[in-house]
């Protein structure tokens, strides 16, 4: 039985079994989680491949530390439009500062919010004031420091 269904395709529980695995750890081998689903390895290798053509595994990444490479401020910021339809024109030029690591479209006080690693608070200022305020739609900025991530995870796959 599906535990879930689309007309283009269906995950049953072995596929969100398979999922539950990789999400907490994408360098599992195959035969090791066959071995948990008592199914073939070639069987793992055929759904894993099912689950990235259809969309539900989007790929797999290594982590860089943003610490590490000495990014030590996490920010988030709310981003106010002039207007609604330069939200796509704000987009792209958000998308080319490489210290944007992630941009929503969002319902609320602000139009896009989005999530910045900066080396300290010049380097933030340098982005804000460099970056930012020069693209056109942007009227202002809230911006919220994080002090601490606590913990940052996949979306829970239940077996």
């Amino acid at each position: 039985m599906p535990v879930f269904s689309d007309k283009k395709f269906q995950i049953d529980s072995l596929d969100k079994k398979i999922l539950s695995y990789l999400t907490k750890n994408a360098r599992i081998p195959f035969l090791e989680i066959a071995r948990n689903c008592n199914i073939s390895g070639a069987a793992v290798h055929q759904r894993v491949k099912r689950l990235e053509r259809i969309g539900v595994i989007k790929g797999s990444e290594f982590i860089v530390s943003p610490e590490k490479m000495g990014y030590s401020s996490c920010v988030y910021m709310g981003i106010f439009l002039a207007k609604a339809n330069l939200y796509e024109q704000a987009v792209k030029k958000l998308e080319a500062i490489p210290e944007i690591t992630e941009c929503h479209y969002t319902t609320g006080t602000y139009s896009i919010f989005i999530k910045v690693y900066a080396q300290n608070n010049s380097h933030l200022k340098e982005i804000l004031t460099e970056k930012l305020q020069k693209i056109p739609g942007i009227m202002r900025t809230e911006t919220f420091i994080s002090l601490e991530e606590r913990f940052s995870r996949q979306l829970g796959i239940e077996k």
